[in-house]
This record gives structure tokens, sequence and C-alpha cells, in this order.
């Protein structure tokens, strides 16, 4: 932790020499890393900018979320405690002009973790609950899910491997940039993959589709660049192998934010994911109510236009995501 607090301090010095341009506000690349969410097609890409012909856009991201939900209904209970960590590489290229085609590749790991300690004194020291944190063992992964006395879900074993693949695609709307400001729209899609394994909840065992409207607008002034960007979709999905009787086949989405760059290098940003459930027939906030995730933080850019977004999310619709997750997303266009 102590090595981590040193390399955030350091990076706005390591990033002073970066190219003086205006610093646009683009959209972190994270989604819900809630266990029973992620295992679907959820789009990291929202950005409305389409990689140029003949270029190529690489990015490697981290995700790291510490998740704890217990929940109970009259004859349903829920207990998801574990970490999760998410590696996802993909790789975006210009087929032609306004189009891209691309590929996400995800690898995913479960275990107990390291930071439930950290998460109970951070509640306590903002005065936010710990919801029985601090009545059950700390560091353990335990995923369960029972309805009707029957164990319908179960995950007691750490373990890792790749996930479900994404293809994506991408078409130009709009694009209009001036010395002063650059607005932009896309349509975006992506097909999910069966790839990982559903059994140990690293995919959900069917094909997800999804459609996406997204756009960014982004004015460059004197005190630095304002921005606001948004997407809207849906997602119709095919029947999985997790909760299969209870998952839905069609889900809203969508993100919203805004930032400010005060120079060319350095942005701050706010955003707000939001999906609809996956799952009904159930009473529980984690199945079946409407996902709302804040992620705060920013990006910093270094020589050659490397591209560093940090960012922490927490549920704001309680239970419906991690408690507390990271992202960290490095990215390069070449």
């Amino acid at each position: 932790m102590n090595r981590l607090l040193t390399l955030l301090l350091l990076l706005p010095w390591l990033a002073a020499p970066a190219a003086a341009a205006d610093m646009e506000i683009t959209p972190f690349r994270t989604v819900n890393q809630s266990p029973l969410t992620q295992i679907f097609g959820l789009p990291a890409e929202t950005g409305a900018t389409i990689t140029p012909r003949r270029h190529v856009t690489v990015s490697l991201s981290q995700d790291i979320a510490n998740d704890f939900a217990l929940s109970s209904a009259a004859n349903e209970s829920i207990h998801l405690d574990g970490e999760s960590y998410r590696w996802t590489l993909s790789g975006r290229y210009g087929i032609a002009d306004g189009f891209e085609a691309g590929i996400e590749i995800p690898y995913i790991l479960y275990g107990g973790g390291m930071f439930d300690g950290f998460v109970e004194g951070w509640h306590r020291t903002f005065g936010l609950p710990n919801e029985g944190r601090e009545f059950v063992p700390r560091n353990r992964l335990q995923f369960s899910y029972t309805k009707n006395g029957v164990q319908k879900l179960t995950m007691t074993h750490a373990g890792s491997g790749i996930g479900d693949i994404s293809l994506t695609g991408g078409m130009r709307l709009y694009d209009e940039r001036t010395d002063d400001s650059h607005d932009s729209l896309a349509l975006r899609a992506a097909l999910k993959l069966p790839s990982g394994d559903s059994a140990n909840l690293r995919g959900s065992g069917g094909t997800d589709f999804t459609l996406l409207l997204c756009g960014g607008m982004n004015n460059f002034t004197e005190w630095g660049t304002l921005g606001m960007f948004g997407s809207a979709g849906g997602m119709v999905m095919s029947k999985g192998n997790v909760l299969a009787d209870q998952q839905n086949t069609l889900a809203g989405l969508g993100t919203v934010g805004l930032g400010w760059a005060p120079t060319e290098w350095i942005s701050f940003k706010l955003q707000l994911n939001w999906n609809t459930p996956f799952f009904h027939g159930s009473s529980l906030n984690e199945l079946s109510k409407t996902s709302f995730m804040l992620v705060s933080g920013g990006a910093i850019r270094f020589p050659g236009d490397y591209r560093l977004d940090i960012g922490v999310s927490e549920d704001v619709a309680v239970s419906t995501a991690p408690d507390v997750a990271l992202h960290l997303g490095l990215s390069k266009q070449f």
C-alpha cells in the first residue's frame, strides 16, 4: 500500500514533460465487477471516438473489487464475500474511415483477497455501515445463493482463468473538431462469447450482444478542458448456466460523466454506470435491483501519449455493485 501511494504521488511529476496539447475527457473503461454481473457482456468501451483508419488502440486494464453482501428474505438468502481481480487486454483497429473492429480478452481471478481490513477501516473513518463485515472472518471467499431451501449457487474455492472474450465494433456517426471544441457521436456493438468457465463465475455460459450509442463533448477553454460524455443502449442475452431459470434475456445499460483537465497532462472526472437487473424472481437487491455505480478519479498522460486512468468505484445503489473497486487502465494509440 505504501508503494502504491508513493507511485501515485510521483505520477504527476513523471508525466509533466508530456506534449503540450489539450487533454480530452474520456470515460473510464470499467464496469460493475460484482461476481453475478461481470459474467455478462457489459461493454467497457463507451467512448465516442473511433480509432482512425490503419491505426490501432491498445489498452490494458486492471480491476480489483472487494465484495461483501449478506441479505435474506422469507424464502431466499445470498452471501457474496470475496475479492476479484480482472485484467483485460483489448485492441481496436481502424478498418476504414469511421469504422473499427476489436477484441477484448479478460483474465479473472477470485480469492479471499487482502483488503477486508482496509475497507472496514475506511467505513469506520467516514461513518459508513459495514453491513455485518465485522462479524465474519476476513479475507475469505464465499459466494452462495439459496432459494426455497435449494442451494442454487455455491463457490468457496479460489481460482483463475480466461473469461468471456468479446468481439467489438464501432461506427462514427458524427465528429466535429475545431480549435475550441471536439464533439463526437458513435455507435458501438459487442458480441460476448461463452469462453469462460461459468461454474467458477468467469463467464455466464451464454452469448450476449450489446448495442450502444455513445457521445462526447469537449470544450477547450483558458481554464483547461471541460468535458461531458454519455452512453445508452441495450443487451440481448442467450440463456446461460448461472441461475438460468431466473436470468433475464434483455437489459438496459448506460453511463454518464463529466470532467475537467486543468493542464495537458492530468484530468479529474466522475462517471455513473447503470444497468437494469440481469435476474428476476428475487426480492434481493443483489439480483433484482437496478445497479448504479459511481467511479471517481482521473487520468494522467505520459510522454508518447500513453494514458493512465485511475478510478475508485462505489455502489451508489447499495449491494448492486462491489463496496469498493479500484480501476487502473493504460492505453495508447499507434
